[in-house]
């Protein structure tokens, strides 16, 4: 007879068992109510039969005092896998009563029940199997197909609705006992089965309503999620609106001041103009015919007026042309941030990219250790076949006297000792074929950290790439306030260009200076005038001919009256001139006396 697997003998049994508690459950529920309490009898046998199932093939844990195996550890690896359920996990470590890991697994399944989600749970436990390695061994009922079956079968459970008190429950003292009387067949449950298929129907319709409403949920929560992030970038686009709406408003301001600058310096320039042509063409009105020098000082001022807004508007030119360099490099400043923030966005990107290849490293190293093992286990089984064979050869050396006593019995030993033999080949070759088969896992491992190891190479040069942008960036930005510096000279050398200016205002109140010292000078004139009023003059109408010429004045030739003797001459006949220190051109006298001839303009007016 072929001896069966006592761990798969486990396992169908457990099965059996649960298949047999989650449908007397069901049924009974559906009779009874479907809100259960936590006194129903098949729902404490369902929670014993789930005990009993979640501790089949757990690995033995050393403590601080003795070995210890509970179910506590896996059942909190699914807060981790699964994120709702954080609450359930929180909820038990905060239960005043529960003192024993036992218990919390106990307060744990039945939470979960009432949460109608014990099947989500143990299903993405299951699919982690590489976690569950470090709780289970390899031949437990959660690492097998058949836990995958329970989980398929505790999802007709959310038909239940429970209602358990957890609260002033002792679960650390209670005893799972299974027991089998409630799971034997009697009469009545024949009879009921056309109501049970009645209220079966009317389940699955339940399921289909509360799955509707699992995927409502979802949605709800996926658009939830959607409106935040949408409410998100619109805080933040409201905000970057605002900054330019700020930054508009200052670069106004500055504009409006420049303006405002501008005008008045203008206005002053204006105003200096006004007031000397107002004065330049007083002092021509009064003097034009009197004294040609004062045309020169006139025309010498005015080019220098000229030369004056000239040099004004040069300034006012390079204002704007400072005013634009500004704006340039303030646009450049905002380019080399944004810059900035890309090159930060791209290094917390690379920063994470880190930790996920050292979370892969420690994956692969905690594989590696599970291979490891797995070896140690495979070299055990090797040592236990040597023994074996040990055994098998001194056998065979009794066998072998054995047949030099009995001679008949030889051919049939020889038989035997044959088959042991061939047995003992194929189980070596097998043994071999495993091994070599490990080996060259053992490869693989070491080509995949080979791997990881280049990898990590790959990822170090990127961050130094990284780290010569940075410095990069750094050179920039010490570039940017060397340009701020040339800037700074810039308005040193407009404020020097203002001072000169300033100069050259002052340079123009020494003109109107001089051209007061003029007037001083023309008053003096006036004033030796006075002293020869005594002298009578004849007046233009009887002052027709020039005396020496005897020709009439005309616009060609104008008349000219002697100081000294009083006497009228044209330009033509006083020809003799002397030089003046005090004028610039000579000046006409008189033939007759040579005293200075003056310009009549009018009857009795010199």
């Amino acid at each position: 007879l072929a001896v069966k697997d006592p761990t798969a003998v486990e396992r169908a049994n457990l099965l059996n068992m649960a298949k047999l508690s989650i449908k007397g459950l069901i049924e009974s529920a559906l009779s009874f109510g479907r809100t259960l309490d936590s006194d129903y009898p098949p729902l404490q046998q369902f929670f014993v039969v789930m005990e009993h199932c979640l501790k089949h093939g757990l690995k033995v844990r050393k403590s601080f005092l003795s070995y210890n195996k509970t179910i506590w550890g896996p059942l909190e690896l699914v807060e981790k896998l699964y994120p709702e359920a954080e609450e359930i996990a929180a909820s038990v470590r905060d239960l005043p009563g529960l003192k024993t890991p036992l218990g919390r697994a106990r307060a744990w399944l039945r939470l979960a029940l009432m949460q109608k989600k014990m099947a989500d749970y143990l299903r993405c436990l299951i699919i982690q199997r590489d976690l569950l390695s470090e709780f289970y061994e390899y031949h437990a009922l959660m690492m097998e197909e058949e836990g995958a079956v329970i989980v398929g079968l505790l999802v007709g459970l959310n038909v239940i609705d429970a209602n358990l008190c957890v609260k002033g429950e002792d679960l650390d003292s209670q005893v799972g006992v299974i027991d089998f009387s409630v799971y034997l067949k009697s009469d009545d449950d024949i009879g009921g089965k056309e109501r049970n298929v009645q209220i079966a129907a009317i389940l699955d319709q339940k399921n289909y309503v509360e799955e509707l409403n699992r995927q409502l949920n979802s949605t709800v929560s996926s658009l939830h999620a959607r409106v935040d992030s949408l409410e998100k970038s619109n805080t933040k686009l409201i905000e970057e609106l605002a900054i330019a709406k700020n930054n508009i408003i200052k670069l106004q301001e500055e504009n409006h001041q420049l303006r405002s600058e501008n005008t008045l310096i203008l206005m002053k320039t204006q105003h200096h103009l006004e007031v000397s042509k107002v004065d330049v063409e007083a002092e021509l009105q009064t003097y034009k015919h009197s004294r040609q020098g004062l045309d020169e000082m006139y025309n010498e001022a005015r080019r220098q007026l000229r030369e004056e807004a000239q040099l004004r508007q040069d300034m006012e030119n390079e204002l704007v042309v400072q005013v634009s360099m500004k704006h340039e490099i303030e646009l450049a400043m905002k380019l080399l941030e944004k810059d900035i923030h890309e090159k930060q966005d791209t290094l917390i990107g690379l920063r994470q990219q880190l930790d996920e290849v050292k979370a892969i490293n420690v994956e692969m190293y905690q594989k590696l250790q599970v291979s490891e093992d797995a070896m140690k286990e495979k070299n055990e089984i090797i040592s236990r076949l040597e023994d074996k064979t040990n055994q098998i050869n001194a056998t065979m050396k009794q066998l072998e006297q054995r047949l030099q006593q009995a001679e008949k019995a030889q051919m049939e030993a020889e038989a035997e000792d044959e088959k042991l033999k061939q047995e003992y080949v194929n189980k070596s070759e097998s043994l071999q074929n495993e091994f070599s088969q490990k080996e060259k896992q053992l490869l693989q491992l070491e080509t995949d950290l080979k791997i990881e190891k280049e990898w990590r190479q790959t990822l170090e040069d990127d961050l130094q790439k990284e780290k010569e942008t940075v410095s990069h960036l750094r050179t920039e930005t010490q570039e940017i306030v060397k340009l701020k510096k040339e800037f700074l000279k810039l308005q040193e050398k407009n404020k020097q260009l203002k001072s000169i200016c300033e100069d050259q205002e002052a340079a123009l109140q020494e003109l109107a200076s001089k051209l007061s010292e003029s007037k001083l000078k023309i008053e003096d004139i006036k004033e030796a005038n006075k002293a020869l009023q005594g002298q009578v003059w004849l007046k233009d109408k009887e002052a027709t001919h020039c005396k020496l010429c005897e020709k009439e004045f005309s616009l060609s030739k104008r008349k000219h009256h002697c100081r000294n003797c009083g006497e009228i001459f044209c330009n033509a006949c006083s020809d003799n001139e002397l030089p003046l220190p005090s004028s610039p051109k000579p000046v006409r006298v008189c033939d007759s006396c040579h005293a200075i001839l003056i310009q009549r303009c009018s009857s009795n007016v010199p």
